[in-house]
């Protein structure tokens, strides 16, 4: 919901590590993949219940996320960092509830699968609509800098890291703010399955302006 408005501070933030970084060689692709495996040891210590190191962990994570496009931003952006921004993404916000539901089961595993679930309705619609936003030739106008055609929502990047952020700060609050979570997602899948049948309508059947 607010990512459009986040973005342009984190490039002004990110401009000078990425600039230390690309100095030395170092491409877009390492860091995402670097931040992706980052991302996955947060999954063994949410199993755990090791809270404080999962905090840390996700938040390496999206700051890794952030700087692998302002190193590509200098290098020059390609289509497989865009290809790889996207998808390690995906994975990722799937997993950190798998960490929660291996940690308790009985009180967890229905919950973060629920939660999986309108994950998948978010990303597949964003992916449904990037792709033929693709053939058409449209541009987020704002999100520029993204590789695919960015469609927001209710529940975007900054908000589904918020929400992890907060589990781990109230762990024995995961179930409902899941619950919570996976509420506003399906809303938003439903928000973005309207904007695509609107627009992507026939000619013929789209409203005059």
């Amino acid at each position: 919901m607010i990512d459009a408005y986040i973005h342009p501070v984190q490039r002004t933030v990110l401009q000078t590590p990425a600039q230390w970084l690309a100095r030395r060689g170092v491409r877009a692709d390492s860091v995402s993949l670097a931040g992706f495996a980052l991302g996955l040891l947060a999954v063994p210590a949410l199993a755990l219940g090791w809270w404080g190191a999962a905090f840390a962990l996700i938040v390496a994570n999206r700051v890794m996320d952030g700087l692998d496009g302002a190193v590509a931003q200098i290098h020059g952006p390609t289509e497989r960092g865009a290809f790889l921004d996207i998808a390690l993404d995906f994975v990722f916000y799937a997993l950190v509830p798998v960490g929660f539901a291996l940690h308790d089961p009985a009180a967890h595993a229905l919950p973060a699968a629920v939660l999986i679930a309108a994950f998948v309705g978010t990303g597949s619609s964003f992916l449904a609509f990037a792709a033929i936003a693709a053939r058409s030739g449209r541009q987020a106008e704002q999100f520029p800098q993204k590789g695919i055609y960015y469609l927001g929502g209710l529940t975007e990047g900054f908000e589904t890291i918020a929400l992890f952020l907060l589990m781990c700060l109230l762990p024995a609050a995961f179930a409902p703010l899941a619950w919570t979570f996976a509420a506003a997602c399906a809303v938003t899948t439903v928000l973005r399955w309207h904007q695509g049948w609107t627009a992507f309508a026939p000619p013929s059947v789209r409203r005059p302006r």
